[in-house]
């Protein structure tokens, strides 16, 4: 729907607005009947105190609100219909739930005692008696709703909002540029949403180090919030008004998962091996159709397990096999300009770095971002496009059986070799760490990345020498071919084996093929998390020149690109090209 923008809207249509949304109305719904923009309709929400001042008060005066809009509003479509059956469903099962708790409180309280003295909860903030101390951990039995909701929506742009719209969604589904803050987001809509509803959450990531991202998250919300110390490991029990609600963190590394019910956030899944079966460690805690599902990620490849169930092919191949009519699904513009239903049942939505910045986002620098990345990646980070291996000189296939957990790696490896990729003009320079083996069949281990923009040579020589200290350091390669020469000159002065690598033809073709070898035999494992990783060895491809093959990704003077994947064959270097139980046959 075309919003009108930019203009002063009359008393007339704030108050029509303000008495829809009391009416239970959502915004977005608001903004369609009314032709307002929804950023300007939260805008007023919030000055004029919508939720605070609504009639509807708590969950339960909400979902009645929501009923009885439904019930009243004419032409009501399918998805509405099945929201209506859902809400209905829940009603009812709040009253059962109230009327247990009022039995239980009848049976238990002496006569005494005033019911006021046992149902203190039921008090407003004003109301309660003051305690004299900060509320106990993890216990938010005493918030309000309306507290909740203003500090939720504090700051976030149009499409989290818009996200928060459709929490309810059986099954959401969105292909995001890279840092638009949904990891952000959606641990903060788990958050408020377990406060307001008594509802658990469970977060699946590829690794313990992505998991943990989303609690550090949520425990900042509770501490900026409401002052209040989350205490839990891979589980913590919220109080709520309406209960218990359990946030699990989870990895998709074990079935940890089985026996959990709630609603599932997956983040980067199409970076995660095994998709499929992460799919169905997620239909054994969300099976019932109280619980949703979202799955968010920025793109990889086409041949990724994973395309399929995005683009719904996969749910066209079950149609043809059972002889039933396959289904259009909406395209990649359609799928740009809105939350859209699609015909599997799930809500897709794609947002590009231009639609973060269209419906509020300020966090990018453009211009800035295509200097520092070559046209292919861009449009793979942050337009949203799949990546088509075939001209690839690694293949995805290969590259995700690298993925691993680093919560299973070499805590205090007994040693490290360092690779450096240097920065150019624009780009970052990337320092790896890498636990490598005893043996010539054994696995390395990247335990560290560090990437460090618009750094001074003296800068990137220090973080080095840091980790020089922090490590027993066997070996630091580094590409001295530009202006990597300052650094290492600057490295020797405390690290005098500091070995340069000088990009030839030859030097370049013996870097890529130890790196073949090494993923080739799944010899190598990085962190799930550093998907840029794998994103980067895509990025190298292969041409003729004369009698040679150059391998390049889009490199020059001024730009650098695949800078973590180069800087893991700078460290990988020391180990000779091709090996034997003997040793070595030719090294580098």
């Amino acid at each position: 729907m075309r919003y009108c923008g930019h203009m002063k809207y009359s008393d007339d249509i704030k108050n029509d607005a303000r008495k829809r949304y009391a009416s239970g109305a959502t915004i977005q719904e608001v903004a369609d009947a009314l032709n307002v923009e929804p950023r300007t309709l939260y805008n007023w929400a919030k000055q004029q105190n919508w939720t605070q001042n609504a009639p509807r008060a708590g969950v339960a005066a909400a979902v009645e609100s929501r009923i009885g809009y439904l019930l009243d509003k004419p032409g009501k479509s399918l998805l509405e219909l099945l929201e209506l059956e859902r809400l209905l469903d829940h009603y009812r099962t709040m009253q059962l739930d109230a009327a247990r708790r009022n039995l239980r409180k009848d049976a238990d309280r002496p006569d005494k005692r005033r019911p006021a003295e046992i149902d203190d909860r039921s008090r407003t903030a004003a109301e309660r008696p003051k305690r004299g101390r900060k509320p106990g951990s993890n216990d938010f039995t005493w918030i309000e709703t309306a507290d909740v909701m203003d500090k939720f929506r504090d700051g976030l742009f149009d499409y989290q909002l818009q996200l928060w719209e459709h929490r309810r969604e059986r099954t959401r589904n969105i292909l995001k540029s890279r840092q638009i803050g949904l990891t952000f987001y959606f641990a903060r809509e788990a958050f408020a949403d377990a406060l307001l509803s008594g509802r658990n959450k469970i977060f699946l990531s590829a690794s313990r180090a992505q998991a943990e991202i989303f609690k550090d998250y949520i425990k900042e919300f509770a501490r900026d919030w409401f002052e209040v110390e989350l205490k839990g490991g891979q589980q913590i029990v919220l109080h709520t008004p309406h209960g218990t609600a359990t946030l699990y963190f989870l990895s998709t590394n074990s079935s940890t998962g089985q026996g959990r019910h709630g609603d599932v956030y997956l983040d980067e899944y199409f970076w995660m091996p095994g998709f499929n079966k992460v799919k169905k460690l997620i239909s054994a805690s969300a099976s019932q159709k109280q619980w949703s599902r979202t799955f968010f990620s920025t793109p990889s490849t086409t041949t990724h397990e994973a395309y399929t169930y995005w683009t719904g092919d996969e749910y066209n191949e079950r149609n043809r096999r059972a002889n039933k009519p396959l289904a259009e699904f909406p395209d990649f513009e359609t799928l740009r300009k809105a939350p859209t239903a699609c015909p599997d049942g799930q809500m897709r939505w794609i947002i590009t770095l231009d639609d973060a910045e269209r419906l509020g986002c300020t966090l990018f620098d453009r211009a800035q971002l295509e200097l520092e990345y070559s046209p292919e990646e861009f449009k793979q980070l942050f337009m949203c496009r799949f990546i088509d291996d075939k001209e690839s000189v690694f293949k995805f296939a290969e590259l995700r059986e690298c993925l691993g957990d680093a919560a299973g790696f070499p805590k205090d490896p007994r040693r490290v070799w360092i690779g450096y990729d240097p920065s150019r003009v624009r780009d970052g320079a990337c320092i790896v760490v890498v636990a490598p083996p005893d043996n010539y069949k054994g696995t390395f281990y990247v335990i560290e990345k560090i990437t460090l923009r618009n750094a001074s040579w003296s800068e990137q020589a220090r973080t080095i020498r840091e980790l020089t200290e922090k490590y027993n350091v066997e070996f630091i390669g580094i590409d001295a071919t530009g202006p990597g020469s300052g650094v290492l000159e600057m490295v020797r002065l405390f690290f005098p084996r500091a070995t340069a690598i000088v990009y030839t033809t030859e030097v370049k073709t013996k870097l890529v093929l130890k790196a073949q070898s090494v993923i080739g035999d799944r010899r190598i494992k990085w962190d799930a998390g550093y998907s840029d990783i794998a994103a980067g060895f895509l990025q190298i491809k292969k041409s003729a020149a004369g009698n040679a093959i150059i391998y390049y990704a889009d490199r020059s003077e001024k730009t650098g690109h695949a800078d973590a994947a180069w800087a893991i064959m700078h460290a990988l270097s020391n180990e000779d090209l091709i090996l034997t139980e003997r040793g070595s046959v030719w090294s580098l």
